[in-house]
C-alpha cells in the first residue's frame, strides 16, 4: 500500500507504505510506483458536521468570537446584528460629507423615480415616496453594504403590479389591493429574513447569471413598452405585460390620435435623460449631471404645464399626492383569509427576485471598494426591512441598481447616505408633495424608460454567447418569456432552464480520452491538446464528475463507447490490442451505491473482452466506498494507483510481457 490520499478535515496517516525508488532513467530502472493506500474509517458524525458547516457555515460566522472574553463576545454578537455599531466608531466629518453629497443625490433621483415606479405597481404615488423612507432607515442599521441604495426598483414594481391585479382590480377595489400589496411585502420580508436566518443563501445562487440577465432585460423591454401609455397620453390601456397585448393597447387609440402634448414632452426630456447618461458614462465627473436631471425634467415640465395649464387640454398628469409621512398598515395586512395564501405566493416570488438583485449589486460594488458582505446578513436586514415596511405602508423595497451606481460614483462612504436620502424624501413627504400635483405622466414615464434602458445588458449578452450556448438558451428563453407571456412566467422560465442545465451536467457528465503530452509524464485530453500521444494497448478515460445514481449507467456506457472505439481502431490500423483501460479518477469527488454497482457492472463487462480495468488517482471519499464495498478486492489492490503514469509504466511493463 502506498501513500493516502485525504481530505482537508482528514490527516491520519496510512502506513505500510512500498516505496520502490524512482530513477529518471526508465530503461535501465523499474518504474517507481506508489500503491494508494487504505483510508481510516470514517467518523459518521464527523461527517455529518463538517457537511453541514460547509453547506450552511462555510464562511465560519463565529470566527470573531473565539478566544475572546465574554464581555467583548458581547459586544462583537451586538455588532454582529447592528453593523452601524462598529462602522460608527471610526465615523468622521470626511466620510460625512461624502454621504451627504451622495445621499442628496441619489435622493434627486429617488424621488422622481419613486412616483414613476408605484404606478407601474399600481399604487398611488406617495406608497413609492414611503418605501424610500423607511426601509432605508432600517436597512442603514442592519445593513453591511456601504454603497447600495435602497427603495422600490421596476422590475418589482412591476412584477408586484401584474402579480397583484390578477387577483384583485385596483381601480374597483383599490383599499382590497393595498391592503394585498402590504401583505406581500410582509411575507417577502418573512421570507427574506428566514432564509437568511436559515443560512439558506444559497438558494439564490440557483438562479444562474445568464437567467438574470435576460430576466431584466426582458422586464426593462416590457416596463418600457407600458410607458408607452404615459408616454403616448394613452387612457385606456391593457393591464397585461405581454408585448402583443401592449403593442394592440398602443395601436388601437391611433384613429383618434395621441395626446401630442405628452408625446412632445415625452421626447424632448427622454432625449434629454439620455444625453445626460451618456454624457455622465463619457466624463465620469459630470455624473452628477445624469443624477440630478430627472429632478430638473421633473421641475422645468411641471413648471411648464403649470403656467400653460396644458392639464386643462387634455394633458395627463400625476394629480394629488398624498401629504405627510407612512400612516401605519398594520391592520391592513391579510392576517387570515383567502388573501392570505395568495399573498405568501406573491410575496415569494417578490422576495427571491429582489434577493437576486440586492445581493448581485451589493456583492458588485463591494468587490470595487476591496471589502466583504454577508449574504446570510443581507437576507436578514432585507427582510426585517420589508417586514417594518408592510406595517408603514410601504411595498417591496431592495437594492435599486442605477441609485447604488449613482451612489458610488457621488463618494458616498457608508450606509449614512441612506440615511440622508431617507430625511429629504420625509421632507418631501411632509413639505413640497403638493407642488407634484401638475407633474405629466410623460415626464415620469421618459424617467423610467431612461432607468430601465440600463437593464438591458448587450455586452453581457454578448458574452453569454460566445462562452456557453447553453447558458445563452437560458438568457433567451428568460427574456422572451418576459416579453412576450408575462413577468412571472419569464421568471419560472429562467429558473427550470437554470435547473435543467444543472441537471444536464450531473446526468451527463463530461469524459475524455487521455494521451501523453511528449517529454512528460502528464496526461492530457487529446481534444485539447492534439500533440499529445495514445499509448498503445491502453485506453484512457476521464470522468469529469462525481458518479452518483443520476449518472452512473450513462458513465458506464460512455467508457465503454471509448474503449470499442479504439478497440476498431486498433484493429484497422493494425495495432496491439486494447488490453487495459486505466479511468483518471481525480475529478471523481465521490460515488454512491449506484455509481459502485456501474463500476463493478463496467469490471464485467471488461472481462469479458479480456481488458483488464485500472483505476488512477481516486480520492479520498472515493477510496473509502470502494473499499468498504469490496470493490478493490473484486479488481485487486494492485490495480488502483496514485497517478495515471504510474499506471501507464505498469501496463506497459505487462503489455511486453503478454505480447
Amino acid at each position: 500500500m502506498g501513500h493516502s490520499i485525504h481530505n482537508e478535515h482528514e490527516r491520519e496517516t496510512v502506513t505500510n507504505i512500498v516505496m520502490i525508488p524512482s530513477s529518471r532513467n526508465h530503461a535501465e530502472h523499474p518504474p517507481s510506483v506508489h500503491r494508494v493506500g487504505v483510508p481510516p474509517k470514517l467518523d459518521l458524525m464527523k461527517e455529518f458536521k463538517h457537511t453541514v458547516k460547509e453547506t450552511l457555515f462555510a464562511d465560519d460566522p463565529l470566527r470573531n468570537f473565539r478566544d475572546q472574553p465574554r464581555s467583548k463576545k458581547l459586544l462583537l454578537g451586538i455588532q454582529a446584528v447592528f453593523p452601524i455599531l462598529e462602522w460608527g466608531r471610526q465615523y468622521t466629518y470626511k466620510k460625512f460629507i461624502g454621504d451627504l453629497i451622495a445621499g442628496l443625490t441619489i435622493a434627486s433621483l429617488a424621488i422622481p423615480q419613486d412616483i414613476g415606479y408605484s404606478k407601474l405597481a399600481h399604487l398611488p404615488p406617495q406608497y413609492g415616496l414611503y418605501s424610500s423612507f423607511v426601509p432605508p432607515l432600517i436597512y442603514s442599521i442592519l445593513g453591511s453594504s456601504r454603497d447600495i441604495a435602497i427603495g422600490p426598483v421596476a422590475v418589482i414594481s412591476l412584477l408586484l403590479g401584474s402579480l397583484l391585479q390578477e387577483e384583485i382590480d385596483p381601480v374597483l377595489n383599490p383599499l382590497e389591493y393595498y391592503r394585498l400589496a402590504f401583505t406581500a411585502t410582509f411575507f417577502a420580508g418573512v421570507t427574506q429574513a428566514a432564509l437568511g436566518i436559515c443560512r439558506l443563501g444559497f438558494l439564490v445562487d440557483f438562479l444562474s447569471h445568464a437567467a438574470i440577465v435576460g430576466f431584466m432585460a426582458g422586464a426593462a423591454v416590457t416596463i418600457a413598452l407600458q410607458q408607452l401609455k404615459g408616454f403616448l397620453g394613452i387612457k385606456k390601456f391593457t393591464t397585461k405585460t405581454d408585448i402583443v397585448s401592449v403593442m394592440r393597447s398602443v395601436w388601437q387609440p391611433v384613429h383618434h390620435g395621441w395626446n401630442w402634448q405628452s408625446l412632445v414632452i415625452g421626447v424632448v426630456f427622454l432625449s434629454f435623460l439620455l444625453a445626460t447618461k451618456h454624457m455622465a458614462k463619457r466624463k465620469k465627473r459630470f455624473f452628477w449631471v445624469a443624477a440630478i436631471s430627472p429632478m430638473l425634467s421633473v421641475i422645468v415640465s411641471t413648471f411648464f404645464v403649470y403656467i400653460t395649464r396644458a392639464d386643462k387640454h387634455g394633458l395627463p398628469i400625476v394629480g394629488t399626492i398624498t401629504k405627510g409621512i407612512n400612516e401605519s398598515s398594520v391592520k391592513k395586512i391579510y392576517f387570515s383569509g383567502s388573501f392570505v395564501g395568495k399573498g405568501f405566493k406573491i410575496g415569494l416570488i417578490a422576495a427571491f427576485v429582489a434577493l437576486t438583485e440586492a445581493i448581485a449589486i451589493g456583492r458588485t460594488f463591494a468587490a470595487m471598494k476591496d471589502y466583504s458582505i454577508d449574504g446570510n446578513k443581507e437576507m436578514v436586514a432585507l427582510g426585517i426591512m420589508n417586514v417594518v415596511g408592510s406595517m408603514t405602508s410601504c411595498y417591496v423595497a431592495t437594492g435599486s441598481f442605477s441609485r447604488s451606481s449613482v451612489n458610488y460614483t457621488s463618494g458616498c462612504q457608508t450606509a449614512v447616505s441612506n440615511i440622508v436620502m431617507s430625511v429629504v424624501v420625509m421632507l418631501t413627504l411632509l413639505l413640497i408633495t403638493p407642488l407634484f400635483h401638475y407633474t405629466p405622466n410623460a415626464i415620469l414615464a421618459a424617467i423610467i424608460i431612461s432607468a430601465v434602458l440600463g437593464l438591458i445588458d448587450f455586452e453581457a449578452a454578448w458574452l453569454i454567447w460566445k462562452i456557453d450556448k447553453l447558458d445563452f438558451v437560458a438568457c433567451l428563453g428568460a427574456f422572451l418569456g418576459v416579453l412576450f407571456i408575462s413577468v412571472e412566467i419569464g421568471l419560472l422560465i429562467a429558473v427550470a432552464i437554470s435547473f435543467a442545465k444543472i441537471l444536464l451536467h450531473v446526468t451527463r457528465p463530461h469524459t475524455a480520452l487521455l494521451g501523453n503530452i511528449p517529454s512528460t509524464s502528464i496526461y492530457r485530453n487529446i481534444e485539447q491538446y492534439p500533440d499529445a500521444i495514445k499509448t498503445p494497448g491502453i485506453v484512457i478515460t476521464r470522468i469529469d464528475s462525481a458518479i452518483y445514481f443520476s449518472n452512473s449507467n450513462y458513465v458506464r456506457e460512455r467508457v465503454l463507447r471509448w474503449l470499442s472505439d479504439e478497440e476498431e481502431r486498433a484493429q484497422q490500423m493494425d495495432r496491439l490490442p486494447i488490453q487495459f483501460l486505466i479511468i483518471e479518477m481525480s475529478p471523481v469527488i465521490d460515488i454512491d451505491t449506484s455509481g459502485i454497482h456501474a463500476m463493478e457492472d463496467l469490471y464485467k463487462s471488461l472481462q469479458k473482452r479480456e481488458v483488464q480495468l485500472i483505476l488512477a488517482n481516486p480520492g479520498y471519499r472515493v477510496v473509502h466506498k470502494l473499499h468498504e464495498s469490496k470493490f478493490n478486492e473484486l479488481i485487486g489492490d494492485d490495480k488502483i494507483f496514485l497517478s495515471v503514469a504510474e499506471a501507464v509504466q505498469t501496463c506497459s511493463s505487462k503489455l511486453k510481457l503478454d505480447v
